[in-house]
């Protein structure tokens, strides 16, 4: 056999053992089932079961598809081989190597493995320690994240937002949609330190500003985490606004708390008190989640609450626009000499290294 057909019989061997972590022929099976069920003549009459469901066919269909085509490729390419004379080397040889390339990027999918690294994310960006300065910094913590989202080809939408008395923003949360999302973004949770020139003070002093990135899996079922309805204050109140005609004179703004571990969460960007709850809720079990994950838990029962005190002890990552200009991340000591870059949503190479820095511990 030509040397290249036995590499391209190992590569297939290889992409197949890989497929078997990854559980491509299970995930095939429900992605079956589940079109199967949205062929169904009453599929569409609860809306919203056939919008998840849709969602979730979605979701397979990214994770397996490209699964597919490889092992497709691999097999048409060994065909070509067993069958080409030397006119066709240099064709086999750029094909050959796109494969390689393919299976490599593929094969980061592994590192996925985590209990909700596949789910959206609610990205929550709150103004630390700084005043104005710090408000200005989590805009463009927000303007960087909504960048990177856009270059990674991953939908955002606004959830809500509380705009800085001066500029920037006291807070905002944003769900960003896509596969392997909160994966990808787990990493970024933490307070970030901004150190610049002030844009706001008249003596243009150097300032340092910090901002509080939290990054939850959006957990959309109810039955994925189980909330008991006593344990719950539900508050409704009128939404704020600009004024004019567009401003909300009804109570459809909702704060829910979950007391026994204290967080919360208030939502008025939708004109519908309903919507606004279900966002709510939403966010609560998605904090629930990552209360569990980061306690090591099974049960929400069992969860010690909030520790509050330690929220802006946290610093996993350092922005410095003066007197140099350096971005580091202090866990993995990832660097960038490019700050502008970074602020513009190119973030992968603290991303990727992150992610390589929480498998090896």
């Amino acid at each position: 056999m030509d040397d290249r057909a036995k590499q391209l019989n190992y590569l297939y061997n290889e992409v197949d053992k890989v497929s078997k972590q990854l559980n491509i022929q299970d995930k095939a099976r429900d992605l079956e089932n589940l079109q199967r069920e949205s062929e169904k003549q009453d599929f569409w009459k609860d809306n919203l079961a056939a919008q998840k469901v849709m969602k979730q066919i979605s979701i397979l269909e990214q994770q397996i598809k490209p699964w597919l085509k490889l092992s497709s490729d691999i097999h048409d390419l060994l065909e070509i081989v067993e069958l080409s004379d030397k006119s066709l080397n240099k064709e086999i040889e750029e094909q050959y190597s796109n494969i390689k390339q393919n299976f490599a990027d593929l094969k980061k999918e592994l590192k996925f493995q985590g209990p909700f690294d596949s789910y959206d994310v609610i990205l929550s960006i709150y103004a630390g320690a700084g005043g104005t300065d710090a408000q200005d910094w989590t805009q463009m913590l927000l303007r960087m994240y909504s960048r990177w989202a856009e270059k990674s080809d991953l939908k955002t939408k606004l959830i809500d937002e509380s705009s800085g008395e001066e500029a920037g923003l006291k807070s905002a949360t944003i769900e960003i949609e896509g596969l392997n999302s909160y994966g990808k973004l787990k990493g970024e949770q933490g307070v970030h330190r901004l150190v610049r020139l002030s844009p706001f003070n008249s003596d243009n002093l150097r300032q340092t500003s910090f901002a509080k990135v939290e990054i939850l899996p959006k957990i959309e079922k109810p039955d994925e985490i189980e909330i008991d309805e006593k344990d719950l204050k539900i508050d409704v109140y009128r939404s704020g606004g600009k004024g004019g005609q567009s401003v909300n004179t009804t109570d459809s703004a909702v704060r829910i708390t979950h007391i026994p571990t204290g967080i919360s969460a208030a939502i008025q960007n939708e004109r519908s008190q309903l919507q606004n709850k279900e966002t709510a809720m939403t966010i609560i079990r998605s904090k629930l989640a990552q209360l569990l994950l980061d306690q090591h838990l099974d049960k929400i029962s069992k969860i010690k609450g909030v520790n509050e005190s330690a929220e802006w002890g946290n610093q996993i990552r350092n922005y410095v626009l003066h007197p140099y200009k350096q971005v580091k991340d202090l866990r993995t000591k990832t660097e960038s000499s490019d700050p502008d870059k970074v602020l513009d949503g190119d973030i992968d190479k603290f991303i990727d290294a992150y992610i390589d820095y929480s498998i090896q511990r």
